[in-house]
């Protein structure tokens, strides 16, 4: 089983190494995967920082290619607001959609995937 990491996780780890262990764990069982918008999200500030080699490592994470599927992202964005979910942003509907589309897991501190897991039947790792 694939688990998309997403921004959340990866911030903090390169911030305090707080709760590394999991994430540690998953990238020796090569387990983790990455996409063009999580990349997008990370890779600016760590250029800002000359983190070429943190930078490299990212990109070597197996990829998943993103296909946006926008009537998909539409039917997501209602259902959260029709359950009361308001302020759901269209990147974590975005990661939402790319990890549904390929069985992942997704692994977050943002709580809005926690929010949206009964409502979108995600898989998350907890």
């Amino acid at each position: 089983m694939s688990v998309l990491v997403d921004t959340s996780i990866w911030i903090e780890y390169f911030r305090s190494g707080n709760r590394s262990e999991r994430l540690d764990f998953l990238i020796d069982e090569n387990l983790i995967v990455i996409n063009d918008l999580i990349l997008a999200e990370l890779v600016p500030s760590l250029r800002v920082i000359n983190q070429r080699k943190i930078i490299k490592l990212l990109y070597d994470i197996n990829k998943l290619e993103l296909s946006i599927n926008w009537n998909q992202l539409i039917d997501f964005q209602f259902k959260c607001l029709k359950n009361g979910l308001n302020g759901i942003g269209i990147p974590d509907l975005i990661v939402v959609q790319n990890a549904k589309q390929n069985r992942c897991q997704i692994y977050s501190h943002d709580n809005h995937f926690k929010l949206m897991e009964d409502i979108l039947e995600l898989r998350l790792l907890v």
